[in-house]
């Protein structure tokens, strides 16, 4: 498959790891801040095969993770209404919120479904026309765009039973909050959010921060390729941005997708789990779609984070610490146990450790 089978070859892997071993520089600690880079790393080995010099940090890039566990109760509270149905990604279902989780609310009768895509659940509102279908709207610049589209192709199909309850988040405005009075060599930056900002905003964030970084793809060979230009760039004290996925990154990035963001949502405060409360680093539907407001249309609460009682999830988003160093990690906290949302998640830091060491 072109542009996918060329960056898994093993041969040219164990060339680029050889080379990393060869690289005689100083000591550099990264942060991928994204977690499908995350699970990755884990699932390719690279912490084992990266010379001892390197250190690597997981960041908060993981929207299912950072979504605080106010939210889960919103969300669960609201499938108590018989006259809704909650449509959500299934990664969702297991996150614990302060009183179980969607999943335990589902086990009790309520009616909440796993949707695909989030254009499934526009057509789940066509098909229940005497239901509400309130979709829950989480993910990052990636993932709103498409959401975005659901509350447009709902106004166009003149549905008045859909609506989104928005926990997205804004990953650029973070950027420079993680990496403030951190001893960081280097950023790994997310490149399927590059495809929809464009390179400017990182550009910015290495500038801000004073550290080199590059926008990267997933696979084996992007990732090798990306530490040995995070490599050379410290080495050579050049704090600038270089994107090693030009196959799918362009530098002004998607134009019509950012379009939809504005016209759909604006950027307002947002509570992210274990950062706070962030300016502009959220977005609210805005008032000429607010019929598609769910917290409006049921008065939703406002969201705040909280933390189950021993749980790490702050500090390990955060890259303060890594999983292995929080209490409940493999005794307490399991996939099949989850104590915090960084076990359930697919992309988060304490699932990947658990499942790849």
């Amino acid at each position: 498959m072109r542009f996918v089978d060329e960056f898994r070859s093993p041969a040219l892997a164990a060339l680029l790891s050889a080379r990393l071993q060869r690289l005689a520089g100083q000591p550099l600690t990264v942060m991928e801040f994204c977690g499908t880079h995350t699970m990755a790393i884990a699932r390719y080995g690279l912490r084992t095969v990266l010379p001892p010099r390197f250190r690597l940090i997981s960041g908060p890039g993981c929207p299912v993770c950072v979504t605080p566990p106010g939210y889960i109760d919103a969300a669960a509270d609201l499938s108590r209404n018989k006259a809704v149905i909650v449509a959500t990604f299934g990664d969702m279902l297991r996150i614990p919120g302060t009183e179980g989780s969607l999943l335990q609310a589902r086990s009790a009768g309520r009616d909440i479904r796993i949707v695909y895509s989030p254009l499934d659940a526009v057509r789940l509102a066509q098909d229940n026309p005497c239901k509400h279908i309130v979709f829950l709207g989480v993910g990052f610049e990636a993932t709103a765009p498409v959401i975005g589209l659901t509350i447009l192709e709902a106004a166009r199909l003149g549905l008045n039973n859909y609506s989104v309850f928005s926990a997205l988040k804004l990953v650029t405005p973070v950027l420079h909050l993680l990496t403030a009075g951190r001893k960081l060599q280097g950023l790994l930056c997310p490149g399927h959010i590059a495809v929809v900002t464009g390179l400017a905003p990182f550009r910015l964030a290495a500038e801000q921060a004073n550290l080199p970084a590059v926008v990267a793809g997933f696979e084996l060979l992007d990732i090798l390729q990306a530490f040995i230009i995070l490599d050379r760039l410290a080495e050579q004290g050049r704090p600038e941005l270089i994107n090693q996925y030009p196959r799918v990154v362009r530098a002004e990035g998607n134009a019509a997708a950012r379009a939809v963001l504005r016209r759909v949502f604006y950027p307002e405060a947002s509570w992210w789990r274990g950062l706070g409360r962030i300016a502009q680093a959220g977005l609210a539907i805005r008032k000429e779609y607010c019929r598609y407001d769910a917290g409006k249309i049921f008065g939703l609460p406002a969201i705040t984070d909280t933390e189950t009682a021993g749980c790490y999830c702050s500090d390990i988003l955060t890259g303060r610490k890594t999983p292995p160093e929080c209490v409940l990690f493999k005794t307490k906290c399991t996939p099949e146990q989850p104590q915090g949302a960084c076990m359930v998640s697919g992309e988060g830091a304490c699932s990947a450790y658990y499942r790849y060491g």
